[in-house]
């Protein structure tokens, strides 16, 4: 069975859900081969053994985390080069997107970004116009690399014991031009990370304002939820732009997705249309979000919302 290269997700050591959701879609296509990149492995190990990883290639040099991209990119062609893969995977974020061009150019093959699904062959599904047409692609040149959107597979636990090779790489000094010279580490809430929460509460241009988002907060936080917001939201500056769902923000598939004072346009349902429930307030009746919702509640948010917020309260 070929191997498929699945770029690991990390910080620190701390491995992201699209990784597993990753080596998901990898199992289904063959030997799931995972590459990690920089410190941290030894903490991570049994979670990449739980989500089904066949093998690992560990590239541990704290070197290859010490510039931006191309040490990555550097060290996965090798591997292209040395193991000849059917595929290399990567998550379509801002840095596994480079990750996948810079490649595709080092490996001279085809390159398919924002990819929502799989076929045989690794045809890549993409899903365009806000979700409201399908389209499928293939790559003719080369190793298929395909950068595949977050939240766009279910991860599926699959326990294997994974073998373990180490790898390295001789940077060139093309990859040493940009060097990492500080890190911060950006303060985290009691809240969930957004494209990783179970429970997602978000607002849209109903909410009226920036100071009623405290409306939508503590709906969220009584459910131990992720805020979202809709762009029309972002844009208006009532809520910061990194917590935008939708085509241009983030994609978002959790257990329950509560859509407050949005309207439903294409262009947000995109970004979380692959919820598991989804429950909407909003007091036109008429609003498209309707066409999309589990459940719909017709009504004013300034009132439904904090009784939601006490109900679910007092039942903790």
């Amino acid at each position: 069975m070929a191997e498929i290269l699945v770029l690991v997700d990390h910080v620190d050591g701390e491995v992201k859900k699209v990784t597993f959701e990753l080596l998901t879609l990898a199992r289904t296509h063959g030997e799931a081969a995972a590459v990690w990149i920089g410190p941290g492995y030894e903490g991570a190990k049994d979670k990449l053994a739980e989500y089904g990883a066949a093998k690992v290639y560990v590239a541990a040099d704290e070197e290859l985390d010490s510039y931006v991209v191309a040490p990555k990119v550097e060290l996965l062609a090798q591997l292209v080069a040395d193991k000849s893969p059917a595929a290399v995977l990567v998550p379509a974020t801002g840095e596994g997107k480079e990750i996948a061009g810079r490649l595709a150019v080092k490996t001279e093959s085809g390159v398919l970004t924002d990819v929502v699904g799989v076929a045989d062959g690794f045809v890549g599904e993409h899903s365009i116009f806000g979700g409201a047409i399908v389209t499928h692609a293939k790559v003719t040149k080369g190793t298929p690399i395909l950068a595949v959107r977050p939240n766009s597979t279910a991860p599926e636990a699959s326990p294997s014991t994974p073998a373990e090779e180490e790898v390295s790489v001789t940077l060139s000094d093309a990859a040493k031009a940009t060097r990492v010279v500080e890190k911060v580490v950006q303060e985290k809430g009691e809240r969930p990370e957004l494209t990783e929460a179970a429970i997602v509460v978000s607002g849209g241009r109903g909410v009226g304002g920036a100071d009623n988002f405290k409306l939508i907060e503590e709906l969220a936080d009584s459910l131990g939820a992720a805020v979202g917001a809709s762009r029309a939201a972002t844009d208006a500056g009532w809520y910061p732009h990194t917590f935008q769902v939708g085509q241009t923000g983030k994609t978002v598939s959790p257990q329950l997705y509560i859509a407050v004072g949005i309207s439903g346009a294409i262009q947000h349902r995109a970004g979380m249309q692959t919820s598991k429930t989804i429950v909407a307030i909003n007091k036109d009746s008429e609003a498209p979000i309707f066409e999309l919702v589990d459940y719909g509640v017709v009504g004013d948010l300034f009132q439904i919302a904090p009784q939601l917020t006490e109900e679910i309260t007092k039942r903790k």
